[in-house]
């Protein structure tokens, strides 16, 4: 299991916070994915054998938000 980091810029609330969640939290290969709202940071936590990390931040700019 592979742990990163990454900047997402757009989120404002609780329901930002859940959606981004919600997309990395849904996609394959990922254990957890974790939002600090305040710092406009996500943790995500994932196989490197399913999923990358290029692919992760296509799946929270697919929620509506911009990555960093």
């Amino acid at each position: 299991m592979k742990k990163e980091e990454f900047e997402v810029q757009g989120m404002s609330c609780g329901h930002c916070k859940g959606a981004v969640e919600k997309a990395l939290n849904s996609a394959d290969g990922v254990k957890d994915a974790k939002v600090d709202l305040e710092a406009a940071k996500v943790k995500v936590e994932f196989d490197e054998s399913k999923t990358d990390l290029d692919k992760l931040k296509n799946e929270v700019r697919a929620a509506g938000y911009e990555v960093s």
